[in-house]
């Protein structure tokens, strides 16, 4: 089974995708795991890592999808 992390900051544009993007993933293929950086900032240096530049950003295994724009991860660091 794969593993999806969302990764998101709590705006609007990324709750938007939360709630869609997430509802299409095979729950039977992967578990989610949604990451809010805005009130959980110590996982800020894991998105980092694994490849994140802004959210809402999905990561299935090594593969990184930018959603939309919503916010660098500069900004989410404030």
């Amino acid at each position: 089974m794969s593993k999806a992390v969302f990764y998101h900051a709590g705006c609007p544009i990324c709750v938007d995708a939360e709630q869609m993007i997430l509802d299409y993933l095979d729950k039977s293929k992967t578990t989610t795991e949604v990451v809010h950086l805005g009130t959980d900032q110590n996982r800020i240096e894991e998105a980092e890592k694994v490849g994140v530049k802004s959210v809402p950003a999905l990561v299935i295994g090594e593969n990184v999808y930018h959603i939309n724009y919503g916010a660098s991860l500069d900004d989410v660091k404030g």
